[in-house]
């Protein structure tokens, strides 16, 4: 497997990504693409890696990237922007398919945690996408982040949001606060990502409020339908406590065929990427793409 650092560009920045080629790529053969889309504050170097390699082994032509703001692409920083990361993933689909060793008319998309949202808008809206694999991902915004708190916590974060909405408008910026008073995520789930983002260089780990209007109004399920009749396959965990399952339970109840649900069993929302959990998703990922998107 070779992997080789790209620059391309979406609404203007320069966004960086990495190719991850199979070994046995022989000229003038060219490949099906996949594009990998991370969560809410990742970066291209953070989980994705082991899914690219895993991909680019069963013969498909991979590509990571960096949202505009975030790693080392350039733009605004550290703002989710849902609409502007559909932008970046189109940008990264069309500059995939410039490649000499992918097809065009085959490319696929991951995506995990909010990237799982972000996959299925795209899917949606863009005809080039002929498969898609959406893992842990939200469905609706609203719904996702009022699951996870009690009402009075619910109540307390919209009226901190319309107080930042009111800040951002008159002074032009947004209130810093920790990711996890966003994500607010399950001790399991903490403790994962704090491990896992402790050493890597570029994890942010304070976001602009702002990330709860741009999450309330980012609702991919109304949209999934759109996907039919290319393919979509949903994959969650029963434990999940972070994204609970119900998410991607909605997004397959609202999709046509050919779609599938995935429930893997006795796992956390972190634990999708590392072993075991890890190499269940990987095995339903390729059996997906290999019936509906063949290398």
């Amino acid at each position: 497997m070779i992997t080789k650092p790209v620059t391309f560009y979406s609404e203007g920045h320069q966004l960086v990504g990495d190719v991850f080629y199979p070994s046995d790529l022989p000229p003038g053969q060219p490949r099906a693409g996949v594009v990998l889309c991370h969560g809410y504050t990742g970066i291209k170097d953070l989980y994705l890696p082991d899914n690219a390699r895993t991909l680019a082994q069963a013969g498909y032509v991979v590509m990571t990237f960096d949202y505009k703001g975030w790693g080392e692409s350039a733009g605004p920083r550290s703002r989710l922007a849902p609409y502007s990361r559909v932008a970046d993933v189109q940008a990264a689909m069309t500059f995939l398919g410039t490649l000499p060793e992918v097809d065009a008319e085959r490319i696929g998309l991951y995506g995990t945690s909010y990237g799982g949202a972000t996959v299925v808008w795209v899917a949606a809206i863009d005809r080039r996408v002929r498969c898609v694999v959406s893992v842990v991902g939200i469905g609706n915004g609203t719904r996702w982040m009022r699951s996870v708190r009690r009402p009075d916590e619910w109540h307390d974060l919209l009226e901190r949001s319309r107080r930042d909405r009111v800040k951002r408008a008159l002074e032009g910026e947004s209130e810093l606060v920790n990711r996890e008073e966003i994500l607010l995520p399950d001790r399991q789930s903490a403790e994962l990502a704090a491990a896992a983002r402790r050493n890597l260089p570029g994890a942010v780990s304070r976001i602009p409020l702002e990330y709860v209007d741009d999450t309330v109004a980012f609702n991919p399920e109304w949209i999934v339908d759109k996907i039919a009749p290319r393919a979509a396959l949903f994959i969650t965990t029963d434990d999940d406590r972070l994204v609970p399952p119900e998410e991607s339970a909605a997004l397959y109840a609202r999709a046509g065929e050919p779609k599938r649900l995935v429930v893997l069993k006795g796992y956390g929302h972190y634990e999708v990427y590392k072993e075991p959990a890890f190499g269940e998703v990987m095995a339903a990922t390729l059996a997906w793409y290999r019936e509906h998107l063949p290398a």
